[in-house]
């Protein structure tokens, strides 16, 4: 008997986004597909701006590899390259001092992909350019699935890959461990049917978490040194003092939902609330069940907690700069 195959079928670009800064911009800044563009091109990206002012331009999207805590950005298009793009690529990559430039376009022309080529022989050697082709393609009626083709990429790229993380982690017992312990963590959360989905854990004290909105993110963290663990809401957007705000005239009734208090800091680009447990030991496995229970039940509870306040914080945002504009007239 003959199994009926499906067909592929090649879908346009536009038809799934219209605009490149209102949809594939956020499309692309969301967490499964950072991680999708990460395994293509091997690093690992943690979203820090989207459409973040350099000069008079706007990089699309601004991340940091998380095993070398370099600068990547990205600049992205759902049409072929041009001259324009070519030329803020470098602008932004002055401006803030990228290390890693990645270019996603529909059609990387050959004159382009030349340039690339040239500026990965030229420049120096941690300042790294990528040229990718996206394509969305479909089965029938299926989901349609996006695909990234690299078409210019620095040159031994793979051997570097390999070679700056071997220079940037050292797997010393307590790296390995936390490598095991969000590993055993990530597969409690996925047997306890907890609605936030881990990512492929790495060697670091922390694991980060989808909130679904760009400038939002969870994290559990554990610190082997002072044996404590806890749970964070992190707002890192151009807003976060604002949202941050926001969130503090509604302070009262997120600890009684929370049913605790909480340290709540306003740093000079990132806002956080965290709550913290002290007087336990992650180097203990035989405690890692209990402590695995305790941030599944806490990270599920800021989720549920933090979640419907989302729309309202944009809201208060756009409201609070028009209102600084009035003002200032």
């Amino acid at each position: 008997m003959t199994e009926s195959l499906g067909r592929l079928k090649r879908v346009e670009l536009r038809t799934v986004w219209s605009s490149e800064s209102g949809n594939f911009t956020p499309w692309l800044a969301q967490d499964e597909n950072l991680a999708l563009l990460s395994e293509t091109i091997g690093l690992d990206l943690e979203l820090e701006a989207t459409e973040k002012n350099v000069g008079v331009f706007r990089a699309d999207i601004v991340c940091k590899d998380t095993i070398t805590d370099s600068w990547v950005l990205i600049e992205n298009q759902i049409e072929p390259t041009n001259h324009g793009h070519l030329g803020q690529l470098l602008t932004y990559a002055a401006g803030l001092n990228a290390v890693t430039i990645v270019w996603i376009a529909e059609r990387i022309r050959d004159e382009h992909r030349a340039a690339l080529d040239w500026l990965n022989e030229v420049t120096a050697e941690n300042i790294n350019f990528f040229g990718l082709e996206i394509e969305l393609w479909q089965i029938g009626t299926s989901t349609i699935a996006p695909k990234f083709n690299i078409v210019s990429q620095p040159n031994d790229w793979t051997r570097l890959v390999v070679e700056s993380r071997k220079e940037a982690i050292e797997v010393s017992p307590i790296r390995q461990l936390l490598l095991e312990y969000w590993t055993v963590f990530r597969e409690y959360l996925r047997q306890n049917n907890n609605p936030l989905k881990g990512r492929k854990p790495y060697l670091r004290s922390w694991y980060n978490f989808s909130l679904g909105r760009t400038g939002f993110r969870l994290s559990a963290f554990v610190n082997t040194r002072e044996k404590r663990l806890g749970v964070r809401l992190t707002m890192y957007s151009p807003n976060a003092k604002i949202h941050f705000h926001y969130l503090e005239q509604q302070r009262i009734e997120i600890e009684a939902a929370i049913g605790d208090t909480m340290s709540w800091k306003e740093a000079t680009k990132h806002t956080s609330i965290t709550l913290r447990v002290a007087g336990v030991d992650p180097m203990l496995k035989d405690q890692w069940e209990k402590q695995h229970q305790w941030l599944s039940e806490k990270l599920e509870l800021f989720y549920r907690v933090f979640r419907p306040y989302l729309n309202q914080m944009i809201i208060y945002a756009n409201t609070y700069e028009v209102t600084e504009i009035e003002d200032d007239e």
